[in-house]
């Protein structure tokens, strides 16, 4: 072979320098020219550049106007964002809802994920939790406005708390009980009410009250007037309330119904010295000599209200509510990308772990996830980004009284642009400003694909 010949093969493919390869190094398609390929991206590049690239720039532009688009302000909407306590509390839920909901569902999705590989009908559970990610953020909202409902008998989450609560607890004996005016009782302050004088041995105390519930008198008996006994403090609680009428005020009559399981307290001194409970005909009786002195009380728990549970939907909670609603989409999601990544971890070295004499435990915590740490920080950053745009679940789930506990920026956004106070400006600021919250996230997700096609 002659030096020319040599020459030509060193030079590459078919006399190509750099055996087919571009300037930069990257492999060259043979036969293809830049214009075509400029063809082919040019509709996918303007598209990009009319729904991305030209709302971007323009939102900048407009977050330095005024509300009206004409006095040029600089940079005072942020300088407002900041200021204003509601954006202020959006922020505060964002990084609440940044921290919470892709932690805790990347964790469910981890427990689910392992679990249902060792058992034998792991494909179904898996379709079973991964289900709600068919169902839209607008279903979703409506189905746990329903779930945190007030009432316990619409709202499924305070149905099962007030069942708990009123196995432990017993409820009031007539709520929403009162007494009468110029019986004699006043309000304690606490809910409760207390004789306005002193109580003596040998003069029976009436109580008549009103306003108790016909569904509370079912198997309530006839009033009895109590008499005096040597040695204690009687009297009678009763409905002082006449069917038909013709009843006295404040005067035992003849049809009126004794309540009872009311607990009756002899007060002195600020504390209870004594203590009884009505009888099926309304009377009590508290021994003299430790109730010589002392007022009456009727404490609140004969009054209080049926429990209702849990104002899941109010300021306090709102928030943890809707992530709740949250990770019960999005905790599928996690699972299946998991589950995905579990499948690729090599049984041999799990195996070869438990037969060092690793526990179960401690092969999940030292070798199942290392193994799965690209695969959980893929599900974590993916969450994380998601939840920057949260809107729909909180403008849907969110009563008008919580809807300024629960905002966040998102919700903020859309409020400031398109709500009663119209503010481009500011909105177009929040948008800018939620843009770079998200950057430092893509940053990191970048990083890792670059790291992935290294390898």
């Amino acid at each position: 072979m002659s030096d020319a010949q040599v020459g030509k093969v060193s030079s590459g493919h078919g006399g190509r320098p750099n055996g087919g390869r571009s300037r930069s190094g990257r492999p060259r398609v043979p036969g293809t020219r830049p214009w075509i390929a400029a063809g082919f991206l040019l509709p996918a590049l303007l598209l990009l550049g009319a729904l991305v690239a030209y709302p971007i720039a323009f939102s900048v532009q407009r977050s330095l106007f005024d509300a009206s688009g004409t006095g040029f302000v600089g940079l005072g909407n942020y300088g407002a964002m900041f200021a204003d306590d509601g954006i202020r509390t959006a922020l505060k839920n964002n990084v609440v809802w940044v921290v919470v909901a892709p932690t805790v569902s990347t964790v469910l999705g981890l427990i689910f994920a392992v679990l249902t590989e060792r058992i034998r009908w792991g494909t179904a559970v898996k379709l079973i939790v991964f289900m709600p990610m068919a169902i839209s953020m607008l279903a979703a909202g409506i189905i746990f406005r329903l779930v945190y409902d007030q009432d316990p008998q619409r709202g499924v989450a305070n149905a099962m708390w007030v069942g708990v609560h009123d196995t432990f607890a017993d409820p009031a004996p007539f709520p929403g009980a009162k007494p009468r005016p110029g019986s004699g009782l006043a309000p304690s302050g606490d809910g409760g009410f207390t004789t306005r004088s002193a109580v003596r041995t040998g003069s029976p105390v009436p109580l008549p009250l009103v306003a108790v519930r016909p569904g509370d008198l079912r198997d309530a008996r006839p009033a009895a007037a109590a008499r005096p006994r040597p040695g204690a403090i009687t009297g009678t609680v009763w409905l002082d309330f006449t069917r038909g009428g013709g009843g006295r005020p404040n005067v035992l009559d003849g049809n009126e119904k004794g309540l009872a399981g009311l607990t009756i307290e002899a007060v002195e001194g600020g504390r209870v010295v004594a203590s009884a409970t009505t009888a099926a005909d309304g009377t009590f009786s508290l021994p003299v000599e430790r109730a010589t002195g002392a007022r009456l009380r009727l404490p609140a728990a004969d009054f209080a209200e049926a429990y209702r549970g849990v104002d899941w939907l109010g300021p306090a909670l709102v928030t943890p509510a809707i992530i709740g609603s949250y990770v019960w989409m999005w905790a599928g999601f996690a699972m299946v990308l998991i589950a995905a990544g579990l499948a690729g971890v090599p049984r041999e070295l799990l195996e070869a772990a438990r037969v060092d004499g690793a526990g179960e435990w401690q092969v999940f915590r030292r070798i199942t996830v290392p193994l799965l740490a690209p695969v959980l920080v893929v599900v974590l950053v993916t969450l994380m980004i998601n939840v920057l745009k949260i809107f729909d679940l909180v403008y849907i789930i969110a009563p008008g009284s919580s809807l300024r506990s629960a905002n966040v920026l998102a919700l903020q956004l859309f409020q400031s642009s398109f709500g009663t106070d119209v503010d481009e400006g500011l909105g177009s600021a929040i948008a800018v400003f939620l843009l770079l919250l998200v950057l430092p996230v893509m940053y990191v997700n970048l990083r890792r694909i670059r790291k992935e096609r290294r390898r």
